[in-house]
C-alpha cells in the first residue's frame, strides 16, 4: 500500500511539474518543435520576395506614403496562427518561437505550420467553401465532410494545386471511393436529378478563375461604365456550362455519356443546344478528352494566367483578410491590380502551382510583415495600397478557436486527446451557429453587431473557457505562475500573443498582488475574461 501511494505521489509530482514547465519553461529547447526556414532561404524564393518588395516600394515612392514601421515578429506569429490553423498560437508554441533566432524565427514559424494537420485541416475547410459553398447538400449524393477530408490530404502532401483542380473538374467514380466527384455532386439538381451544368459553370468560373461570367447566364453582359461595350456574351456562359452537359449522377456515382447540353432561354422561351466553347484563351483547349478532362486541361493549364492570378488573390485575401484586387471574383477578365499580383502569379505557374510555396512567399514580404499602426498618422491610401498591415475582423471559426486555444497552456492539434478534439469541433460548431457566418463573402467588412458581442460577453462557452476551473489555462497560471508579474505576462500570451505593456502589467499586476487562493484564481479568470472580450482580440493586426 506504502508502495502504491508513494507511486501515485511521484505521478502527481511529475505531473504537476509538466505542468509547470509548460507554463515557465527552464529550458524550452528540450521540448523544441522541429522549426526550420526550409525553401525560403533558396537564392530564387528570395529574389521573387525581393520583386513583390520592390514593386510595392516603388508604388509607395510614387505616392509620397511612408510605410507603417516591421511589426513585432510575434505579431507576425499571430496573423500567420490565425490566416493558416483558424487559432492563435498555444502557450507551448510561443514559448518555442521565442527561442528561435531573431532573423529567421518568423519563416521557421511558417514552414512549421505548413507542416501541421491544423493547416490543411483549416485550409481545406476554408477553400471549401469556394468550392462547393456551405450546404450539406443532398443526402448520399453529397459527402460534404468526405470531400474535405479528401481537400487536407491534398494540402497535406502539397500536392499540385492545378492537379487538385483538375481531378474535382473531371474525376469520375464513386463519392466514396473518388472524394473529388464530390465537386460534382455539390452542384446536383434533385428536381432534374442530375448535376446542374450551370451551377457548375459558375462555381469553376468564380472558384478557380475569379470571373463572375454567371452574369450573362439569361443575357449579354454590357460594361455599366461603357454600355456599347459587351463584356460577356450569353453564349459565353452557356458554352462554358455544355462542358457539363454530359455529365451523370446515378445514385453516387458520377460518369460522362452521350448526349448535347440545351440550355433554356429565359427572355424568348424555349430550349437551344449549345456546344463547348471557353470564353477566353481558346488555343490552350486541348482537342482530346471527355468534355470535363478537356476543361479541367484548359482552366489549370500554366499559360492561363487567370487561374494563377485568381489563386494568389484568394490566398492573398485569407492571410491578409481582403484580396489585392478590388474583390475574389471580378465581373470582368481584365482587372488589373498591383504589380505584386502577377510576379506571385507568374511564380505560382512556373513551379507548378505550389500551394506551400505561395503562402511562403506572401508571409516573407513586407507588405505581409509591416505593423498595422504607426508612430504617424495612417491614412486610408495606406491601407488601400499596402503600406500598413490592414486589420479585419476574425472569423468567427477563427474567435471561438482562439478562445479554446487560449484557455489551454498546451496545443491543441490532432496530437490532442480525442476527447479534447471532439469538444472542440462540438463547440466550434455551436459557437458559429450562434455568432452568425457570412456564407456569401468570406471577406467582407463585415462590423460586429450587438448580439455577437453579447455572445462572447455573456456566453457559457466563453464564460466557460475563463472560469476558475482546474483544466483551463487561467486556474493553471494562478497556481503556477512565480509571481504577479509572470502571471500577467502569460495570460497576455496565451490570449494576444503579446505581452503586457507597462501600464497594462502595472494595473493588473496592483490586482493581484497579494491574493492567494480561490481569490486569485478568480482574478486570473476576470483578466482572461477582460482579454477574450477586448477589441484587440477580434482583430487580426
Amino acid at each position: 500500500m506504502l508502495a502504491r501511494n508513494l507511486l501515485l505521489v511521484a505521478v502527481v509530482v511529475v505531473a504537476v511539474g509538466g505542468l509547470r514547465a509548460s507554463l515557465f519553461p527552464q529550458n524550452t529547447k528540450e521540448r523544441k518543435l522541429p522549426f526550420d526556414p526550409g525553401p525560403t532561404t533558396q537564392d530564387d524564393f528570395r529574389e521573387v520576395v525581393a520583386k513583390v518588395d520592390a514593386s510595392f516600394r516603388t508604388d509607395w515612392q510614387a505616392r509620397g506614403l511612408t510605410p507603417a514601421p516591421k511589426a513585432p515578429d510575434l505579431a507576425v506569429a499571430r496573423r500567420l496562427s490565425l490566416a493558416l490553423t483558424g487559432s492563435v498560437p498555444s502557450l507551448e508554441e510561443v514559448r518555442q518561437f521565442e527561442w528561435q533566432p531573431e532573423g529567421e524565427r518568423v519563416d521557421s514559424w511558417a514552414n512549421h505550420l505548413l507542416r501541421d494537420r491544423r493547416f490543411s485541416d483549416y485550409f481545406a475547410d476554408r477553400m471549401a467553401r469556394a468550392y462547393v459553398g456551405t450546404e450539406e447538400g443532398p443526402l448520399v449524393i453529397y459527402r460534404k465532410r468526405r470531400f474535405a477530408a479528401w481537400l487536407s490530404d491534398r494540402f497535406h502532401h502539397n500536392t499540385p494545386y492545378s492537379e487538385v483542380v483538375r481531378q474535382m473538374i473531371a474525376a469520375r467514380g464513386l463519392n466514396t471511393d473518388q472524394p473529388a466527384v464530390n465537386f460534382i455532386a455539390a452542384g446536383y439538381d434533385e428536381g432534374k436529378e442530375k448535376p446542374d451544368p450551370e451551377k457548375l459553370a459558375i462555381r469553376v468560373a468564380r472558384a478557380f478563375l475569379g470571373l463572375r461570367i454567371d452574369c450573362a447566364q439569361c443575357h449579354d453582359f454590357k460594361n455599366p461604365a461603357d454600355y456599347e461595350q459587351v463584356i460577356w456574351k450569353q453564349t459565353d456562359f452557356q458554352s462554358l456550362a455544355a462542358f457539363f452537359g454530359q455529365t451523370r449522377h446515378i445514385v453516387t456515382h458520377v460518369s460522362d455519356g452521350e448526349g448535347e447540353y440545351a440550355f433554356e432561354d429565359r427572355v424568348n422561351g424555349g430550349t437551344h443546344e449549345i456546344g463547348v466553347a471557353v470564353p477566353l484563351l481558346p488555343e490552350l483547349l486541348p482537342a482530346e478528352g471527355t468534355r470535363r478532362e478537356r476543361l479541367a486541361q484548359w482552366v489549370t493549364d500554366p499559360k492561363n494566367t487567370h487561374f494563377s492570378r485568381a489563386t494568389v488573390n484568394r490566398v492573398w485575401a485569407m492571410m491578409f483578410g481582403r484580396p489585392l484586387l478590388k474583390r475574389i471574383e471580378s465581373p470582368t477578365p481584365d482587372e488589373r491590380g498591383p504589380e505584386a499580383l502577377d510576379i506571385l502569379a507568374a511564380d505560382f505557374a512556373a513551379h507548378n502551382h505550389d500551394l506551400h510555396r505561395l503562402i511562403l512567399l506572401i508571409a516573407s514580404t513586407e507588405a505581409f510583415r509591416l505593423d498595422s499602426r504607426a508612430p504617424f498618422e495612417l491614412t486610408d491610401e495606406h491601407d488601400e495600397r499596402w503600406a500598413a498591415f490592414p486589420m479585419s475582423r476574425l472569423r468567427p471559426e477563427q474567435i471561438i478557436g482562439s478562445v479554446i486555444q487560449a484557455s489551454s497552456v498546451r496545443t491543441i492539434d490532432q496530437n490532442s486527446q480525442v476527447f479534447v478534439r471532439i469538444t472542440r469541433l462540438f463547440n466550434e460548431k455551436d459557437f458559429v451557429t450562434r455568432y452568425g457566418d457570412s456564407d456569401d463573402d468570406d471577406f467582407a467588412r463585415a462590423h460586429g453587431t450587438i448580439p455577437q458581442r453579447l455572445l462572447m460577453m455573456n456566453g457559457d462557452l466563453v464564460d466557460g473557457k475563463a472560469r476558475s476551473e482546474l483544466l483551463n489555462a487561467s486556474t493553471q497560471i494562478a497556481m503556477f505562475a512565480p509571481t504577479d508579474a509572470a502571471a500577467v505576462e502569460t495570460a497576455y500570451l496565451c490570449v494576444l500573443s503579446r505581452k503586457p505593456t507597462d501600464a497594462e502589467a502595472r494595473h493588473f499586476e496592483a490586482r493581484l498582488a497579494g491574493t492567494t487562493g480561490d481569490d486569485r484564481r478568480n482574478r486570473l479568470a476576470d483578466l482572461y475574461w477582460t482579454l477574450f472580450n477586448s477589441t484587440e482580440m477580434s482583430f487580426n493586426h
